[in-house]
């Protein structure tokens, strides 16, 4: 099986699903206790509906180009002779 977990996670997903199935009757801080982990982590994992780390791109990539970027752009790309993908 292939994990794919943020290079600064502090759990997998086995602790974060014993974290969702945890009764309410357990505090955060004995969770954070039990894995070493801190209280906000805790409480980010008990009400999440998956296991998985979220994506961390933009959700709103900037595609376009003041006209200042694009001149630096067109004077790059004539000078270095590289397609935009290199620049």
């Amino acid at each position: 099986m292939d994990i794919k977990l943020h290079k600064t996670a502090t759990t997998t997903p086995r602790i974060r699903k014993e974290i969702q199935q945890a009764p309410a009757s357990v505090s955060d801080s004995e969770l954070a206790r039990r894995y070493h982990v801190s209280c906000p982590t805790i409480a980010r994992w008990r009400y999440r509906s998956t296991q998985h780390d979220r994506p961390h791109t933009r959700h709103n990539l900037l595609a376009t180009l003041s006209p200042v970027q694009e001149e630096i752009v067109v004077a790059l790309r004539d000078y270095l002779r590289l397609s935009v993908d290199d620049l």
